[in-house]
């Protein structure tokens, strides 16, 4: 059995590794125990993955998350493949646990004017109430052109939600130091992200200087349903929420200021997300158990499913990997 060229040691990050025995597994077959050369520790194959500590097929596995993905309810998933409903939820939970590090591995490539939409979805948690005590609302921020999705993240409707969610664009922004954020309605994506990452603007005049977006960041909102129907002084249908750099190019047309994309992409997640919809009892039961859901849902939809207006998987368009990865590699990879 010749050594995986690409392991390295868990515990010291070593890559001098050393073949210490082949053993079988019941259904995966033949497995590796390594042996590092500067730390002496010894471990398996899988340390690390989702598959660590899990003697069930891969086959298996791989396929309880892609019926999950389709919408299909932890108890019903359960029932088909003749087990556990806290099993599947371990899985899931094992297998979420991936997205710090693809998502980490995004953030690091370089990207070119990148456009994000910003939108929310609701659904319910525990017993129904009022939707703003609830923990069911989901925010969600998309890249337009490759419809690779940013972030998504539930929670109560207030400010910590939604700077968790313009945290992540904030470090694109950095990233990539030209960046577009588009949103129907909602305010306060452009004020979270102003306050994370809005400079001071030295133009050599007395007095305190103002506040801008950087250079190359465009924030623009559309005004929309109940605005129109206020009275007093009317807002435009499309303003930017706060003050932007002098010298950011301004060649956003009009009708390019919408959220349509990310609002397509929510109707499919209630199609493809069991918490979104009335098959169960309640629709989730617990925010963790929800953020689970939708951890599952980003990986596969950013580096497995093809998009069907693209024709490709959202990372390959976007340039983050060059083929797409199947649920069988996501499960054997070690990426902490």
């Amino acid at each position: 059995m010749k050594l995986d060229q690409s392991a390295t040691c868990p515990h010291c990050g070593s890559t001098h590794l050393d073949v210490e025995r082949v053993y079988e597994t019941t259904h995966n077959g033949a497995r590796q125990l390594f042996r590092c050369r500067d730390c002496a520790e010894i471990f398996s194959e899988t340390r690390g993955t989702p598959m660590e500590h899990l003697k069930s097929p891969l086959s298996k596995v791989a396929g309880v998350l892609r019926v999950r993905s389709e919408g299909l309810g932890v108890r019903a998933t359960a029932r088909v493949f003749g087990m556990h409903k806290n099993t599947v939820s371990d899985w899931e939970k094992d297998f979420a646990q991936q997205k710090a590090p693809l998502m980490l591995y995004a953030v690091c490539h370089e990207f070119i004017s990148p456009t994000f939409e910003g939108d929310e979805l609701y659904t319910v948690i525990g017993k129904r109430g009022e939707p703003s005590r609830s923990e069911g609302w989901t925010a969600v921020v998309m890249e337009r052109a490759s419809r690779f999705i940013v972030e998504q993240r539930c929670g109560a409707k207030d400010a910590q939600l939604f700077e968790s969610v313009m945290s992540t664009v904030a470090a694109y922004l950095e990233q990539s130091g030209d960046a577009t954020f588009l949103s129907d309605g909602e305010r306060r994506y452009g004020n979270t992200l102003f306050d994370l990452c809005a400079e001071v603007l030295h133009e050599g005049r007395r007095g305190r200087p103002p506040r801008v977006l950087p250079k190359g960041a465009k924030v623009r909102l559309k005004n929309k349903g109940a605005q129109a129907s206020k009275p007093g002084r009317k807002r435009p249908k499309y303003e930017a929420p706060h003050r932007e750099h002098p010298h950011t190019v301004q060649d956003l047309d009009s009708t390019d200021i919408h959220a349509n994309h990310v609002e397509a992409q929510n109707a499919a997640l209630r199609r493809r997300n069991s918490a979104f919809r009335r098959r169960a009892n309640t629709y989730a039961k617990c925010k963790a158990g929800l953020q689970r859901t939708l951890d599952v849902h980003q990986i596969i939809h950013n580096f497995v499913r093809r998009h069907w207006t693209t024709g490709k998987v959202p990372a390959v368009v976007l340039g983050v990997i060059e083929d797409a990865l199947c649920l069988e590699d996501l499960l054997t990879m070690r990426l902490a």
